[in-house]
């Protein structure tokens, strides 16, 4: 049985209820594409959206606009061979304050999950899991 079995075929989820490594035996199995972006290191929307194209292969033409991430997101191509075209794509160390808070970050996964509607509508799998790191600031530390 896959980890993706029990998924839903559009999500976008929290990776911490998910081992990373049964996700992506999962995606090989289903022939679906995966794709992941390192978060870490990032503070502030224009950095994030860096590391999301950087991970995904895509122009990082986008800037700091989540209207061209939307697009780029819907741009992908599955593999229309697979017998369940999709997608699997991993955010790892999503900033959780700073110059990228809660809002910064529900917008974000926001786009996301209107991309899922989007391949919803082309009947193309499109899952998305996302984890969150909060740093403290040097001061705070000591």
């Amino acid at each position: 049985m896959s980890a993706l079995s029990n998924v839903p075929r559009h999500a976008v989820l929290p990776l911490s209820a998910y081992d990373l490594e049964d996700l992506r035996k999962g995606a090989a199995r289903l022939d679906q594409r995966w794709l992941q972006a390192d978060c870490a290191g990032s503070s502030d929307r224009a950095a994030v959206l860096s590391a999301i194209a950087q991970g995904f292969g895509l122009s990082s033409g986008f800037g700091d606009s989540h209207t061209k991430l939307y697009q780029a997101l819907t741009g992908l191509k599955p593999d229309n061979s697979a017998d369940q075209p999709g997608f699997v794509i991993v955010l790892r160390a999503l900033p959780g304050n700073g110059g990228f808070d809660q809002a910064e970050r529900q917008a974000l996964l926001d786009v996301f999950r209107e991309a899922a509607d989007y391949f919803y509508d082309r009947d193309t799998a499109f899952r998305v899991f996302y984890s969150v790191v909060n740093t403290q600031p040097a001061s705070a530390a000591n």
